[in-house]
């Protein structure tokens, strides 16, 4: 396999920062990715309160939750490639603006459900951009390759993990539900964009045409397809389940938008921490993850049946973490396939698969309208199964992560 960092002729180069660069630069970038992420799961919380306000079925909120891929998956393919080409700070800068201002859209959404998709489809479509690019920048500023695709992936699920913990309490305990958890990100971002605006570009910026290498060696295409496209769909579709279908399918007897809020900062949260055990699991780390959602989907089962509070949160810490070290492994394995110049593009690729699994939960809404919850969540668990055991044989056979 090719080195990624070698340029091939006529194609755009990626630049490693200058020993002058202090080895932290890419904190800043990695903050842009965090402050964009704690904006992306703000709405989860509020669904309940959505339910109430505007009369929306479970199916309905689990495809307001799902739109957000819609938005998400054409702008990666779109971001990711163009940045390769104009750079990374023309794609990143005014995307951040525009995160903010889709925040500010959303505080309408409670009287709304126009504007409910709308904000839902923006928000994927900004994050969709940012989370390619910015992970491509936070890579390309990291002197040390090894653990670049770490601190993308801690930076994103932290970010996952912070926005719908404090809309959770602010929609429980403080007035305004529906706007202030909203106005909270508009801070934040406004914050990251200050973090990235004298960011170094990374990316010489072609002029005119360019000669474009191949994504992937021919002899890569089959992993992709088979190893890497199945896992990153594990990265969204382990905590967007737990997370959405399951508080709107289930009763407990916790406050319930708390405890959505809580549920969706513990599985993010959880994902967060898993991330940087990639180091010390090596090349157990996407097996273990695969595995880690089957346990965690058998767990949901029980709490589903019981209306266990515990037993859900104990399913959202496995289900939360299997979801974190299937994109820390992802994320390494997409950085050793890239070939040269085309790293954002392979990003998108990546992570385009990865919000295909926001579908999950709307399939176990509808599902379970027609038969029981338990339903779509043991067929989840047996696919989990499944691609454990896939991912375990493809390791053993030496498949370099």
């Amino acid at each position: 396999m090719a080195d990624a960092d070698v340029p091939t002729p006529g194609a755009p180069r990626p630049r490693r920062p200058p020993r002058a660069i202090d080895g932290r630069t890419w904190r800043r970038a990695a903050f842009a990715l965090f402050a964009v992420a704690a904006g992306t799961n703000v709405p989860t919380p509020l669904l309940l309160i959505y339910r109430d306000t505007l009369h929306l079925s479970p199916a309905v909120l689990t495809a307001v939750f799902g739109i957000y891929a819609a938005g998400l998956v054409p702008a990666l393919f779109l971001a990711g490639p163009a940045s390769d080409r104009l750079g990374r700070r023309r794609i990143v800068l005014p995307l951040m603006v525009l995160s903010g201002l889709t925040s500010l859209l959303l505080v309408a959404a409670g009287s709304s459900l126009f504007v409910l998709f709308a904000g839902r489809f923006l928000q994927g479509a900004v994050s969709g951009a940012v989370f390619g690019v910015g992970s491509a920048w936070v890579a390309e500023l990291s002197t040390d390759a090894s653990t670049a695709g770490r601190r993308a992936a801690v930076a994103m699920t932290a970010g996952f993990s912070l926005g719908p913990l404090v809309a959770g309490l602010l929609a429980q305990y403080v007035s305004a539900p529906t706007t202030l958890p909203y106005l909270v990100h508009v801070a934040l971002v406004l914050v990251g964009l200050a973090a990235v605006l004298t960011l170094p570009e990374t990316v010489v910026p072609s002029r005119g045409p360019t000669t474009r290498g191949p994504l992937l060696e021919p002899g890569d295409r089959g992993t992709v397809l088979t190893v890497l496209a199945p896992l990153a769909i594990c990265v969204y579709a382990f905590p967007s389940v737990v997370i959405t279908a399951v508080p709107l399918l289930v009763t407990t007897s916790a406050p319930p938008v708390l405890f959505i809020g809580v549920l969706a900062g513990i599985t993010s949260g959880a994902g967060a921490l898993a991330v940087p055990l990639q180091r010390r699991l090596a090349r157990r780390t996407a097996p273990i993850a695969a595995g880690l959602g089957a346990v965690g989907f058998v767990l949901t089962i029980l709490g589903a049946g019981s209306g266990s509070a515990l037993l859900l949160l104990v399913a959202a810490l496995l289900l939360g973490a299997g979801g974190g070290l299937a994109l820390s492994s992802g994320l390494a394995l997409t950085a050793r396939l890239a070939q040269p110049g085309r790293r954002g593009a392979l990003s998108a690729v990546f992570l385009g698969s990865a919000y295909l699994g926001f579908a999950a939960p709307y399939v176990t809404a509808t599902t379970s309208a027609a038969t029981t919850v338990q339903v779509p969540l043991a067929a989840f668990a047996a696919l989990s199964a499944l691609l454990c055991a896939r991912l375990t044989l493809v390791t053993r056979r030496g498949l370099d992560w």
